[in-house]
């Protein structure tokens, strides 16, 4: 979804960015891990698929995704996106008839952050975005785990 292509959000704990292709590699490198593989229920991709995965969406008008940053190692400018990146949040419009409809996803990919509210923080903006940017304006977000 392009409607988030130049937005960060900065939270206390997370720094949303808009998922782009120089985040791929250490975005590749964490779904190698059967883990994840398993805690997503995503199939390994090759390099260049991640990279065409990226693309797909960046440009799908039914998805929206965010790479989760540490904040505090971020804004401290100590270290680029891709060394600050722990997971991804994604907003996906589930219902063609009603985009009112959709689904929060939330992975935190580097184990030493889960546990500590990094999820947590990411999902609540995530969710308040949506509501700004009018994705859900009834409010009918629906909650999930895989």
């Amino acid at each position: 979804m392009r409607i988030n292509q130049n937005t960060a959000l900065r939270g206390d704990k997370v720094t949303l960015v808009p998922y782009s292709s120089a985040h791929v590699p250490r975005y590749h490198e964490w779904m190698q891990s059967e883990e994840l593989q398993r805690l997503t229920a995503s199939e390994p991709l090759s390099l260049e698929q991640e990279y065409e995965m990226q693309r797909s969406w960046r440009d799908d008008a039914d998805k929206c995704t965010f790479i989760v940053l540490d904040t505090e190692r971020w804004s401290e400018q100590a270290c680029g996106d891709e060394d600050c990146m722990v997971g991804d949040v994604n907003l996906f419009l589930t219902d063609p008839e009603d985009p009112t409809l959709g689904e929060i996803e939330i992975m935190i990919a580097e184990p030493s952050y889960r546990g500590r509210g990094f999820g947590k923080e990411a999902t609540l903006m995530m969710m308040s975005y949506g509501f700004c940017e009018q994705c859900f304006p009834r409010g009918d977000a629906e909650a999930g785990c895989h």
